[in-house]
């Protein structure tokens, strides 16, 4: 790192740079997409589920509210 970098990120460690672009390493992981795919796919059903039959979320709120409510007790 040279000193002219150190002198604009003054908080960046040695041998660690905000320009530095090592190949081959990914942010993410590789099998993030597939997660990422599935649950963007289980979010657009529920959408169209809360869309085409609004009474399932009506009976879902019901049982859970119903669980809780024994637990309480």
């Amino acid at each position: 790192m040279t000193q002219q970098v150190r002198d604009k990120e003054p908080e960046t460690t040695v041998g660690a740079s905000a320009d530095t672009d090592v190949p081959g390493r990914d942010v993410t992981p590789r099998g993030s997409r597939l997660l990422e795919l599935l649950g963007l796919t289980l979010v657009a059903g529920a959408g169209v589920l809360f869309v085409v039959r609004p009474d399932f979320y009506e009976a879902g709120a019901h049982i859970i509210a119903t669980r809780a409510a024994s637990l309480v007790h």
